[in-house]
């Protein structure tokens, strides 16, 4: 059989560009495939973090003792041993050598930009100098330059089958062939439907929930690949944030002054604790919600406070929504529980050891640093209510090995069929690990992903030769 490539690649966001770009390594003839008007996808519009141990960065800044071993402890325990262990080895063994190749190519990780992404304490999270832009970019310059032909504004309508093989795609009335398929599509973030059905904490607060990635992240690989019997994974799995839901702010790092209460009026978790377990933890309070409180002294201060702006804390946004009735306002804590439907008796308590602790610098039930202690006594009191409603990444989809083969219900390959990054639903846990645990899972089974799939295409190329 005669191909039109070697190699076609659905979806041209990060995990899609590695792939072909790697595809191309192998000496395919790739085609690569994005609906939107460029390539980039949800990977443009990261932090641009990169999550891996063991790394050249980690070492010029004296890291010498961290490992890939260290990562793969971490990520199993932090997730239960909830996830598939081969995944995650591979994810783990494999990313330091994706940062090597992403510096081969051009991206920027500073030493001043290696930290602390996740809840282990150990710097893994490397931030590209100009964030997932700058990935992007140095993506797509490569992709430009070393004969990939890329279509934009191009959305695959279905895949070619026979005989159990995927031979291409479909593309409206068009028949574009090749003897493997790597679908990259992104994730399904912007499909309240398929949310609804495969990420149900995401919609638990559907008022106020939102998708950060890209407006083209609706499940279309999802669904192409379940078209070709694939194996799905990953229910309800996904990084969700925790929102006032005043506007679409994405602000990873909150106002330190804030105290989270629940609906009993009790403190249950430290405040600056890292993001990726936040929202975990406050889907099991009641309700799936809590109360973030504090004082008028509190919001006159509020824009002086932190490293940078943060739109929904700003003096006058809080003014606005407590006179809106987004956030709940009275003269005395206890007539504050009683507003916001919080536990009056216990808040009360609450605060009182609270402020306590603030007089003694010093927090001995959650630890919270000093820094973060800010005492509750100027009237009037406000407590707005938090959802885990920013849906960041979603973690429902194909399921793959650990060589980013597409497996169907009898757990074997589907032939000719490979995915990557967030179109897949067999690496994330229940927890996220931390920031840039998305990309490297991109970059690493996206070169995963266009490899095999190029080796793939040879020895088909070479079988229909050899016959």
């Amino acid at each position: 059989m005669t191909y039109d490539y070697d190699v076609i690649v659905i979806g041209a966001g990060g995990a899609g560009m590695v792939a072909a770009l790697s595809a191309r390594e192998e000496g395919a003839n790739v085609l690569l495939l994005e609906a939107g008007e460029r390539a980039g996808g949800s990977t443009a519009l990261s932090g641009g973090v990169y999550y891996a141990a063991g790394t050249s960065v980690q070492r010029a800044c004296g890291i010498e003792n961290d490992s890939p071993d260290a990562m793969f402890l971490y990520y199993m325990t932090l997730n239960q041993h909830k996830v598939e262990p081969s995944l995650v080895r591979r994810l783990c063994d494999d990313a330091p050598d994706g940062l090597e190749w992403l510096i081969s190519l051009g991206v920027r990780f500073s030493a001043e930009n290696l930290y602390a992404s996740g809840v282990e304490g150990i710097a893994r999270g490397h931030r590209a100098e100009e964030f997932g832009e700058e990935i992007a970019s140095v993506l797509e310059g490569h992709v430009s330059r070393k004969g990939i032909d890329l279509l934009v504004r191009t959305r695959a309508s279905g895949l070619i089958m026979q005989d159990g093989n995927v031979r291409g795609v479909r593309i409206g009335d068009n028949l574009v062939t090749a003897p493997a398929v790597v679908i990259t599509t992104g994730g399904m973030g912007n499909n309240r439907e398929m949310l609804a059905r495969h990420y149900p904490d995401a919609m638990a607060h559907a008022e106020h929930s939102w998708y950060v990635g890209s407006q083209y992240c609706r499940g279309d690989g999802i669904r192409l690949g379940e078209s070709a019997g694939a194996s799905l994974a990953g229910h309800n799995r996904g990084l969700l944030m925790a929102t006032p839901g005043f506007a679409r702010d994405f602000e990873v790092v909150l106002p330190e002054w804030l105290v989270y209460v629940n609906r009993d009026g009790r403190r249950f978790i430290k405040e600056t604790t890292e993001y990726p377990v936040v929202a975990g933890v406050i889907k099991e309070q009641l309700n799936s919600d809590c109360f973030a409180v504090f004082d008028e002294d509190a919001r006159l201060h509020a824009e002086r406070e932190g490293p940078r702006p943060l739109p929904s804390w700003a003096p006058d946004t809080l003014a606005d929504m407590a006179k809106r009735g987004r956030i709940f306002k009275a003269d005395t804590i206890e007539q504050l529980g009683e507003l916001a439907g919080i536990r009056s008796s216990t808040l009360a308590t609450t605060v009182r050891q609270y402020n306590e602790a603030c007089a003694k610098g010093m927090d001995e039930v959650f630890f919270k640093s000093k820094n973060g202690l800010r005492a509750l006594t100027q009237a009037p009191f406000y407590a707005v209510r938090m959802t885990p409603s920013i849906i960041v990444v979603t973690g429902f989809g194909l399921r793959i090995n650990a060589d980013a083969q597409v497996l169907n219900d009898a757990d074997e390959a589907v032939a000719g069929l490979f995915s990557a990054g967030e179109t897949t639903g067999s690496v994330f846990g229940e927890r996220y690990i931390g920031s840039g645990n998305s990309i490297s899972n991109s970059i690493v089974f996206g070169r995963i992903a266009g490899r095999n799939a190029a080796r793939r295409a040879a020895a088909e190329k070479g079988t229909a030769n050899h016959e």
